[in-house]
């Protein structure tokens, strides 16, 4: 399985949260190249969203005992890289960021997004 890398014993262990809070990091240090204003609208945001990822990658892990809701909390994770992906987008198409940096935080959304659907199909082969 893709993610392991070797035992997972907490959720720090997990590829996805590592590259979930690896992206968060850029986020927020992309906000902080917005203008003053928009730090408080859109940054806020953005990085309100994209720092919701790894936070319910760890809330499902810490009640990973329950497959629902284990799974529960990946699902909220999912959609909160989709919803980063239209934050970035708005974020570019509003001249706050450059287009080429969206696009490729817009990947790296799109790829953890996959990483989360992998681990939400096969999370029981973790243990």
């Amino acid at each position: 399985m893709a993610e392991r890398s070797g035992p997972v014993r907490k959720y720090t262990d997990l590829l996805v949260y590592k590259q979930a809070y690896r992206l968060a990091l850029e986020v927020s240090k992309l906000t902080r190249t917005f203008p003053r204003h928009e730090q408080y609208e859109l940054g806020r945001q953005l990085r309100a969203c994209s720092r919701s990822v790894g936070a319910n990658i760890v809330e499902g892990w810490a009640k990973r005992n329950s497959a629902a809701e284990f799974k529960r909390h990946l699902v909220i994770a999912s959609g909160e890289c989709a919803e980063t992906k239209y934050w970035l987008d708005l974020a570019c198409d509003e001249g706050l960021a450059p287009r080429s940096q969206c696009e490729t935080l817009k990947g790296e959304y799109s790829k953890l997004g996959m990483m989360i659907h992998n681990l939400w199909k096969e999370w029981r082969k973790l243990g």
